[in-house]
């Protein structure tokens, strides 16, 4: 276990229900790399896209995420599509996640703590480096505090398993290996007004790689990535675009990569 997973755990069993704090009216659930531990709020739903363009080799994922409470804010559902235009030649929807996420802590408690299992589905065209070919199972573990009226922190420990998955090789074909990624991160955000937010997000990951002999070797990244967002409230519709420039460093090189992020929300 991660040393920032034993921290999870740690708070989960040790720290203390407090009583619950005023703070003044922010943007909450919009952050872009890491993950809030807020559930939707009961009949209310979210739409959120983001765009990830990288210049070197030349890359586009697009994600559409809807997330939906289930009777109350205790459950929520959502599911993430993505699209990725990897080349020329290789364009379309990679594999689609289903997910599920409870609320353990919210408002009133020390924290908000939420976390989400994810069923991998195997929707992408394989033959094209767009899926695995395989179901998997993602988990994430998101705990969200907030401190001051322009402090909140959010603090992520996750893993995705995709076991027997199909590769695409440099040479065009396909062998199969289990892959795995281990990733922990944490994120900062001032809340400079009530609907202007300015962030940094840090994510450090380790990821399985499959070679064209199918061995498996891993790698690590860590992504460094400030940026902004602001909201635009129009009657019980609110529209959150924002923009951040996620810095990539790993296998001995620096890329600074354009993320785009436009979340709508409102009730149904």
């Amino acid at each position: 276990m991660s040393k920032y997973s034993c921290l999870i755990v740690a708070c989960i069993f040790c720290a203390p229900v407090a009583v619950s704090q005023r703070f003044s009216e922010a943007i909450e659930d919009n952050s872009f790399l890491i993950e809030e531990a807020y559930n939707q709020e009961d009949r209310v739903v979210q739409h959120i896209s983001t765009a990830l363009f990288q210049n070197q080799p030349r890359v586009f994922i697009g994600t559409f995420t809807e997330e939906w409470p289930v009777n109350g804010r205790e459950h929520q559902l959502s599911y993430t599509i993505p699209y990725e235009s990897l080349h020329p030649t290789s364009r379309g929807l990679g594999d689609i996640a289903i997910n599920y996420r409870y609320q353990i802590w919210g408002e009133g408690d020390w924290a908000w703590l939420a976390p989400r299992v994810s069923v991998v589905l195997p929707t992408g065209d394989v033959s094209h480096g767009l899926g695995n070919g395989v179901l998997g199972v993602q988990v994430n573990v998101p705990m969200s505090k907030r401190w001051t009226n322009g402090l909140v922190t959010h603090f992520n420990a996750g893993f995705n398993l995709l076991p027997n998955a199909k590769v695409l090789t440099s040479d065009g074909n396909i062998v199969r290996g289990s892959l795995g990624t281990y990733s922990a991160g944490a994120s900062a955000i001032w809340l400079a007004s009530a609907n202007l937010n300015v962030l940094c997000e840090s994510l450090y990951s380790v990821n399985s790689n499959v070679h064209d002999n199918s061995t498996v070797s891993t790698s690590s990244v860590s992504i460094i990535s400030p940026g902004v967002r602001f909201a635009v409230n129009t009657g019980s519709l609110q529209i959150v675009p924002g923009v951040a420039v996620p810095v990539v460093l790993g296998q001995g090189r620096v890329q600074a990569n354009i993320f785009g992020y436009l979340s709508f929300e409102h009730p149904f």
